[in-house]
């Protein structure tokens, strides 16, 4: 007899990468939802039996929610709301819940109570951990233990689930209550042995000059100036700004820019605007299909629209191998 899979619904999905890794630990999608078209075209493209919504999550109704799903049992809700309101400064006086820049985060609440999944996972910055000592987590907390759930919060380092970057995130994992059998909250279970480093992760690809393009989809060099090319020209393997001479050096701006990627180990945290962090060995920032893959996408995912907007959603995404990590924790609360 075929197993039926466990369903999820992903919110404020991006390109895919919580979508792929859930679908690659054998979930089954019910719905993703996304505002940003050009986007959507991407996660379309990826993912073409997945049904889609294009949309403001905030107009999407309590109705429309329920005939998405059809009457169908909802396992797991996941997604990574933006929440412009917890900055480190300028809202100190004001509850997390009461700013009217995290209606994301009260979004996914909603579809929370309204679809009573078995269990939810919630993806965010790091700092959304400790900010105002813990106020904002138990905030978060007590917002989603309000609708019956148990819920944990855990920072975890996408290094140590086979991703080649240093990137940390908090999990609000949360499961519902059931007056026969206990809550058990499973965070995804580290690998063994060392992470993997950048240079096992893209050096297989052809080599680029500045402005050169590839045969292999997102592989296109983007185009240097001539002084950034010398600039860059002076930065060795894992090197910084302070490779380059003086005189020529940049004075202000990120510490992260100007710098070399270290070819043996983990990449630093890949962002929407990674134009200033260059290959370890090519003089060039990485092309976008380098920066899926220190992301963790397979060389078969195709990222769709223009190069910036691509770096964003490469930066933006959950690294699909944490999502399929996060997505096993999730089965062994399911299968208890």
């Amino acid at each position: 007899m075929k197993t039926k899979k466990p369903t999820y619904i992903d919110l404020f999905s991006g390109a895919g990468g919580f979508s792929l890794g859930f679908d690659a630990a054998g979930f089954s999608n019910l719905f993703a939802i996304d505002i940003d078209a050009e986007i959507c075209r991407t996660y379309s493209h990826n993912f073409p039996e997945h049904n889609l919504i294009q949309r403001d999550i905030a107009l999407l109704t309590d109705d429309e929610v329920k005939q998405l799903i059809r009457g169908r049992q909802v396992d797991v809700v996941i997604g990574g709301p933006p929440c412009q309101g917890f900055s480190m400064a300028g809202n100190i006086g004001r509850r997390f819940l009461d700013d009217p820049r995290n209606n994301l985060f009260n979004e996914f609440v909603r579809i929370v109570r309204l679809t009573e999944p078995a269990c939810f996972v919630m993806e965010n910055v790091a700092r959304l951990y400790t900010r105002l000592d813990g106020t904002t987590r138990d905030e978060i907390i007590s917002s989603f233990e309000a609708l019956g759930y148990k819920v944990e919060a855990k920072i975890v380092c996408a290094a140590d689930y086979g991703v080649p970057q240093f990137r940390n995130r908090v999990l609000f994992i949360g499961q519902r209550t059931s007056h026969s059998k206990p809550c058990k909250i499973f965070f995804p279970a580290k690998l063994s042995g060392r992470p993997m480093t950048v240079r096992e992760a893209i050096d297989h690809y052809p080599p680029l000059r500045s402005g050169e393009a590839s045969d292999v989809p997102n592989h296109t060099a983007m185009v240097h100036s001539p002084q950034m090319l010398e600039k860059m020209s002076y930065v060795a393997d894992g090197g910084s700004r302070e490779d380059i001479p003086e005189d020529i050096r940049p004075k202000k701006g990120d510490i992260r820019k100007y710098i070399r990627y270290d070819s043996n180990k983990p990449s630093v945290c890949i962002t929407g605007d990674m134009r200033k962090v260059f290959h370890y060995s090519q003089n060039r920032a990485l092309t976008v299909r380098e920066l899926a893959a220190l992301q963790s996408f397979p060389d078969n995912f195709v990222f769709l629209g223009g190069r910036i907007k691509q770096q964003q959603m490469v930066g933006n995404s959950v690294p699909p191998l944490l999502a399929k990590a996060i997505a096993c924790a999730v089965r062994k609360m399911l299968d208890r």
